[in-house]
C-alpha cells in the first residue's frame, strides 16, 4: 500500500555490487582499497601515443555475459529465470557502460538477498536509479567512424540503444521485473552521488520499498582522454601510472580518467529487518547544492560544498563530531583537493581531531558518473566493517592541506569504529551531493 503520511521512513543498505579498475565484485574492490591497491596503468583499449595523458584506471578481462552463480527468479518459480547479467547474444545491443552497470546492479541484488523474497514483495515498489555522466561517448565515435566510410546502411540497428543514459535502468528493470520509479541522473561527476540521494528520497517518501541505485561510466577513449588532457585536468605522470593520482599531495598533477560501475540497493529498514536482510548501514542524509559561481572551478571557500555536507548532517540530525570519517571527493587536481580539504576542516571543527579523511581515487582513479557510488561505497564499507581505506600516494603533504590540522590517513588503512561516514561528490557545472551513512 502507498505510504501518504508524512512520517519519513528509514532507509538501509542491503546490497552492493562494484566493477572497477581494482576489482570485478565488490568484495575484490574492497579488499584492494583496503590494501592500498593502485588500479591505474597505461592504456592499453587504444595507442595513446602523441597524448600527454597515456594512463587510465581500466577494468581487463572483464566478462559481461559470465554465467551468474545461481539462477534467479525475480518472477517467481514460475517465471523464466535470469541467469546471465547480459546474454551473449544481446551484449552487442549495449554499449560497455550499460555492460558494466548490469554486472554491478545484478551483484547487488544477488548480495541483497531480495530474490528468495520477491513472492511476497510487490514488482511496483521496486524502483531504479542508475546515472551516467558522459553516456555512450566511445560508441558514438565508433558509429561516426562507421559513417563516414561506409554510408547509412552500416548505421547499427542497436545505435541508440547503445548510447542513451537511460537504458542501463531500463534493462535493468526488465531483466529483474522492477515496476516502480525508473529513471538515469545526468550530473557530471556528482551524478551518482545523486542518484543514490534521490533514490533515498524515493523511499523515504513511501514511493517504492526498494531502489537499485549508482551510477557507470566508460569513456577510457582518445577524445574523451584527449579532451581531458587538453583541460590540462589529467596527471601526465605516464612513467609511474600507479603513483599519478595522489590526492592532498604537494606534487599532484592531476586526476586520473578511470571507468567502472558502483550499486547500491536501498530498502525501507522495516522491510529489511523483517526478512532477515544482512544491512551493510543506514543512509541517513542527503545535501545538494550548486556552487552557481563557475563551470568548471570550486568555489572560493568550497561554499557549495560546505552547504552539501552541512545539510546531510542536518537532514540525518548528526552532529559533526559524531561523524568518524569522510569519503572525500578528492580527484588530485591541484585546486579541488585543497577546497575540499578547507571545506572539511570548516563543517568539522567540531571533532576535528578525531575525524579521518581519505581519497579513494588515489587507487581506482575518477569514475566520473560512478564516483559518487564509489566514494559512498567507501564510506558504507567503513562504517560496516570498521576499517578506513587510505589515501595512498600521499608522500609530501601539501603545506595548505597540512596546515587544516586534518589526518588524510596516509598510505595504510585505519582500523576504528566509525558510527557516521560522509562521502562527497562534486562536478562540473558546480553540482555538489554529499551523503552521510550511519551504523544501524
Amino acid at each position: 500500500m502507498h505510504n501518504t503520511s508524512n512520517t519519513r521512513r528509514r532507509v538501509a543498505i542491503t546490497g552492493l555490487g562494484a566493477v572497477t579498475p581494482v576489482g570485478h565484485t565488490a568484495a575484490a574492490t574492497w579488499t584492494a582499497l583496503t590494501a592500498g591497491r593502485s588500479g591505474i596503468s597505461r592504456i592499453t583499449r587504444f595507442d595513446p601515443t602523441g597524448c600527454t595523458t597515456q594512463i587510465a584506471g581500466e577494468i581487463n578481462g572483464f566478462d559481461p555475459c559470465a554465467p551468474l552463480a545461481q539462477p534467479l527468479y525475480p518472477r517467481g518459480a514460475a517465471g523464466e529465470a535470469v541467469t546471465h547479467a547480459v546474454l551473449p547474444k544481446e551484449a552487442k545491443r549495449f554499449g560497455r557502460f550499460t555492460l558494466l552497470g548490469l554486472a554491478a546492479a545484478t551483484e547487488a541484488y544477488i548480495d541483497s538477498g531480495l530474490d528468495a523474497h520477491r513472492s511476497t514483495l510487490a514488482a511496483e515498489r521496486f524502483g531504479v536509479n542508475l546515472g551516467v555522466g558522459l553516456g555512450g561517448l566511445p560508441e558514438i565515435v565508433a558509429m561516426h567512424e562507421t559513417w563516414k566510410t561506409a554510408g547509412y546502411r552500416k548505421i547499427s540497428p542497436f545505435f541508440i540503444i547503445q548510447t542513451s543514459p537511460n537504458i542501463l535502468a531500463g534493462q535493468l528493470a526488465i531483466q529483474l521485473d522492477f515496476r516502480g520509479p525508473n529513471m538515469s541522473v545526468a550530473s557530471a561527476c556528482a551524478t551518482s552521488g545523486h542518484s543514490l540521494g534521490e533514490a533515498f528520497r524515493t523511499i523515504q517518501r513511501g514511493e517504492a520499498d526498494v531502489m537499485v541505485a549508482g551510477g557507470s561510466e566508460a569513456v577510457v577513449a582518445p577524445l574523451s582522454i584527449g579532451a581531458f588532457a587538453q583541460m590540462r585536468a589529467l596527471s601526465t605522470r605516464n612513467d609511474t601510472p600507479e603513483t599519478a593520482c595522489r590526492p592532498y599531495d604537494a606534487d599532484r598533477d592531476g586526476f586520473v580518467l578511470s571507468e567502472g560501475a558502483v550499486v547500491f540497493v536501498l530498502e525501507e529498514l522495516g522491510q529489511a529487518q523483517k526478512r532477515g536482510a544482512r544491512i551493510y548501514g543506514e543512509l541517513c542524509g542527503y545535501g545538494a547544492t550548486a556552487d552557481a559561481h563557475h563551470i568548471s572551478l570550486i568555489a572560493p571557500q568550497a561554499e557549495g560544498s560546505q552547504r552539501s555536507m552541512r545539510l546531510a548532517l542536518e537532514d540525518a540530525g548528526v552532529r559533526p563530531a559524531q561523524v568518524g570519517y569522510v569519503s572525500a571527493h578528492a580527484t588530485s587536481t591541484p585546486g579541488g583537493d585543497g577546497e575540499e580539504a578547507a571545506a572539511i576542516a570548516a563543517v568539522f571543527a567540531e571533532g576535528k581531531e578525531s575525524l579521518h579523511v581519505s581519497g579513494v581515487k588515489s587507487m581506482t582513479g575518477h569514475l566520473l558518473g560512478a564516483a559518487g557510488a564509489m566514494g559512498a561505497f567507501a564510506a558504507t564499507l567503513a562504517v560496516h566493517h570498521g576499517v578506513v581505506p587510505p589515501t595512498i600516494n600521499l608522500e609530501n603533504i601539501d603545506p595548505a592541506c597540512a596546515a587544516l590540522g586534518l589526518n588524510f590517513t596516509p598510505k595504510t588503512a585505519v582500523t576504528k569504529q566509525v558510527n557516521y561516514a560522509m562521502a562527497n561528490s562534486f562536478g562540473f557545472g558546480g553540482t555538489n551531493a554529499s551523503l552521510l551513512v550511519g551504523r544501524v
